[in-house]
């Protein structure tokens, strides 16, 4: 495993990915970075993070060979190997806030933001980032975020916790590489937030809905209950799970 560490960057994937246009990167090749100036979530969303205190990084995983059909297991993967970190160093209440932010109770502690690499029309890697809240305890603008030290009053060392991160990306990577579709996907539909309790959902339009969730599909897409028992299926940019 190589690891690269930096003290300032735009975004430890955007470094990632470039790298990878200029050089052989071997797998699980890791940036880390102490502080990002322009850090990337989700739909173009940015994650603020305060230097030094946090985990932000970024991980190259080759999928030459593994044919994936379904890129979503990646996200699988990566959500199950945060929840794992975090259960080891007894943070409670965890679960996976559809489609990979991971909360502890009601507050959000950590966000993947995951882009796949394609040739010849082939997935032939990934660049997964992680922001992950450590020992930060303020968050103004952000009344929905919490941290590690925020929830159980302990300073975290980052790269311990970094450590254990990679440690179990390997191994729920190395049961994909077996295929195991259905035991990763039950145990992160396991860790579902508000998983068949009754939950708000906002449209594309913005209007507001209710449902039940039930199941993800194997690409990712959202099964929820509505009304009239009807079961229906959204993708990330159709629909939001409101806190």
């Amino acid at each position: 495993m190589h690891i690269i560490k930096l003290n300032a960057i735009d975004s430890t994937n955007s470094y990632l990915r470039q790298l990878i246009v200029t050089e052989n990167v071997v797998d699980f090749t890791v940036v880390i970075a102490e502080s990002q100036t322009n850090g990337r979530g989700q739909m173009g969303t940015v994650w603020e993070s305060q230097a030094t205190k946090n985990l932000t990084f970024s991980v190259f995983k080759d999928l030459t060979g593994l044919q994936l059909e379904h890129p979503f297991y990646i996200s699988i993967v990566t959500s199950l190997a945060l929840i794992k970190t975090l259960k080891s160093f007894s943070i409670p209440k965890l679960s996976v806030k559809w489609p990979n932010d991971i909360l502890s109770g009601n507050k959000k502690i950590c966000g993947i933001l995951i882009e796949n690499v394609i040739k010849q029309n082939v997935l032939s890697a990934s660049v997964i980032g992680i922001g992950l809240n450590v020992n930060q305890t303020t968050f103004d603008t952000l009344p929905n975020a919490s941290s590690l030290k925020e929830i159980s009053g302990i300073v975290y060392d980052l790269d311990e916790v970094s450590y254990e991160i990679l440690k179990h990306l390997k191994y729920y990577f190395k049961i994909l590489k077996k295929k195991k579709f259905t035991v990763l996907k039950n145990e992160y539909e396991a860790h579902l937030f508000r998983k068949n309790k009754p939950s708000t959902f906002k449209n594309a339009e913005g209007l507001m809905f209710s449902g039940f969730i039930k199941h993800i599909t194997d690409s990712g897409m959202l099964q929820v209950l509505l009304e009239d028992d009807i079961v229906k299926a959204f993708d990330l940019k159709e629909i939001t799970l409101m806190y």
